[in-house]
């Protein structure tokens, strides 16, 4: 074809290329009016569990058990699919199986792995170290390659599940496994009684609003609408001034005035960061104590170098104006390499003792197969607290003579506590100074912490107050349980909040406010000593709830990541009327 189109003269070869090109969108449209009709079906129908196991399991069919498990081991190379129905709406499911490269389950990209002698190998990273990496592919099969063989290595947006499974079911076969996999929950008596998870969690009796801060979504220069928010945050000493953070490394500056709002583009960083697979991107923002004086402020992202994915936390400056980033050269703080592409955590903050806190994930893969999050040789699965105005000769920062491990060999100084799986986001109390954190699961629980320093919080010997695993348990070792955790039916996803120190007369004050990412749902929580005294449904985002946002005057909001800020408004309901009242 390639050389037939070399020959025709200008004006056929126009017309030669307009052909391929309606070719290729009659091909299109006919794929996508097949994905239509099976998804329709299956949308207005219901199916039979029973036949959907059977198709799930046969391997003369689908053979879907040869890459998923059902029983929370994940031990396979696809997504472990226990508790898929509490996890996704019967939509979702259907994308799924109809568009397995849309939206591809974090931990489970595809990696191809090119040797020196140019041999090719794809599956899911199951293991990584300095010896090399382990793959699984889709037969269920192990490939080790040493480190010593591998030319190259990356991740890829092509899901190792195959295109088109639903080509070879009737649309009734195809509802049947929709079906069964919208029925596999989590079952309540799974998970031992503990406070700090109750079975179930009461709804108020009347949901709090949730009132749009800026009157439209907010748009990339381009037009498009800005999907892929990341964080929300007030510039300190200017009440009505925030910034918004994207995923592809876009900072806007945020003013709202009596004329209305106004929108600047503060930073472009895309052609630096680092977001076209898993949760990675520009993550977080920070700013100095004193920032009016010295105009500092921090960045968390990532950035992909020499096949690898390093997150990134630097020390940049604002102008004098406070309107855009100054243009000088940023300062590195610190930079961690991930194992995956996946686990970075993605919050930084200083505490009310002035020195910044960081946290990171244990960076995968799934299931922390290498132990990192209790490796405290590593910084991986921690969080850190340093000194960023007092650089030393060999790093740009030090570390406080009070941290919790200062005295040990055999400990990094700048951990402040450990075991921490995929932390996505952290607070501090503004009256009491607790450190609060939500930490992402991995099949079974959602967890929140208060963090004590110099305390292990389980992961990977424990998920929540659950045992997950005994190959890195060690004898000597204490373990600290969550404050909170909830099941599968509540979420898969947590995002952590801030505690509401708005209006003193709320029965919302002093509560801990927090949500998920995969429900939307939103959650209050009151504690004392560290246990669990009660928790709440509070309400549900219109969108998936990435993160949250607390301005000066302790007003809470809700970072949607399809480009929304929700104000949450607590004045017309209470904590303690819900629906079972």
């Amino acid at each position: 074809m390639k050389t037939f189109i070399k020959l025709l003269p200008c004006v056929s070869l126009s017309w030669a290329i307009l052909g391929l090109q309606l070719q290729g969108i009659a091909q299109t449209t006919a794929a996508d009016r097949d994905r239509e009709a099976y998804r329709n079906f299956a949308l207005n129908h219901l199916g039979d569990v029973k036949r959907g196991e059977e198709l799930f399991h046969d391997p003369k069919r689908l053979a879907c058990s040869n890459c998923h498990t059902t029983d929370g081991s994940a031990g396979k190379a696809g997504p472990d699919l226990f508790a898929a129905g509490d996890k996704f709406g019967r939509g979702d499911l259907i994308k799924a199986v109809l568009e397995p490269s849309a939206s591809i389950a974090v931990g489970y990209t595809t990696v191809v792995v090119t040797t020196k002698t140019g041999a090719e190998y794809q599956g899911i990273l199951k293991k990584s170290g300095d010896a090399g990496v382990e793959l699984m592919g889709a037969d269920g099969k192990l490939v080790s390659i040493p480190t010593a063989d591998i030319a190259s290595q990356h991740g890829s947006e092509i899901s190792l599940m195959p295109e088109g499974l639903q080509a070879g079911l009737t649309h009734e076969e195809f509802t049947d496994l929709v079906e069964y996999l919208a029925n596999l929950k989590q079952p309540a008596n799974m998970l031992a009684s503990n406070r700090g998870m109750p079975v179930d969690i009461p709804e108020l009796a009347q949901p709090v609003g949730l009132k749009p801060f800026f009157t439209e979504p907010l748009a990339i220069p381009r037009g498009r609408v800005l999907t892929g928010l990341t964080a929300f945050h007030q510039m300190p000493g200017h009440s009505n001034v925030f910034f918004v953070l994207h995923q592809k490394g876009f900072i806007w500056r945020m003013e709202k005035t009596a004329d209305g709002e106004k929108k600047n583009l503060f930073a472009d960083m895309t052609e630096r960061v680092f977001s076209d697979r898993g949760p990675n991107g520009l993550l977080d923002m920070t700013f100095h104590p004193d920032f009016l004086k010295n105009r500092k402020y921090y960045l968390y992202y990532q950035i992909f170098e020499d096949g690898k994915v390093r997150s990134i936390i630097e020390e940049k400056q604002v102008d004098e104006a406070f309107e855009k980033d100054s243009g000088k050269p940023a300062c590195e703080i610190i930079r961690f390499t991930s194992v995956a592409e996946d686990h970075s955590g993605g919050c930084i903050e200083f505490g009310p003792d002035g020195y910044l806190y960081v946290v990171m994930g244990d960076t995968g893969p799934q299931t922390d197969p290498n132990g990192h999050a209790q490796d405290t040789s590593t910084l991986l699965g921690t969080i850190m607290r340093i000194d960023v105005d007092h650089p030393t000769d060999d790093r740009a920062y030090s570390i406080p003579k009070d941290n919790p491990f200062v005295k040990r060999s055999d400990v990094r100084p700048e951990i402040w506590a450990y075991g921490f799986r995929n932390p996505w986001r952290f607070c501090f109390d503004r009256v009491t100074g607790d450190l609060w954190l939500g930490d992402v699961g991995q099949n079974r629980v959602e967890e929140v912490d208060i963090v004590q320093p110099g305390h292990n919080y389980g992961w990977n010997v424990y998920e929540g107050f659950e045992p997950f695993s005994n190959e890195y348990r060690y004898a000597d070792r204490a373990y600290t349980p969550p404050v909170f955790a909830y099941r599968r039916k509540y979420g898969a996803s947590v995002t952590g909040g801030f505690v509401y120190r708005g209006d003193k007369d709320s029965s919302f004050y002093g509560t801990y406010i927090c949500g998920d990412y995969t429900s939307n749902l939103l959650f209050a929580l009151k504690q004392k000593d560290g246990v669990l005294e009660s928790a709440r449904v509070i309400g549900k985002s219109p969108q998936p709830v990435v993160s949250f946002g607390e301005d000066e005057a302790g007003n809470i909001y809700v970072v949607g990541f399809n480009g929304m800020i929700y104000q949450i408004d607590f004045s017309k309901t209470e904590f303690n009327k819900t629906k079972e009242d």
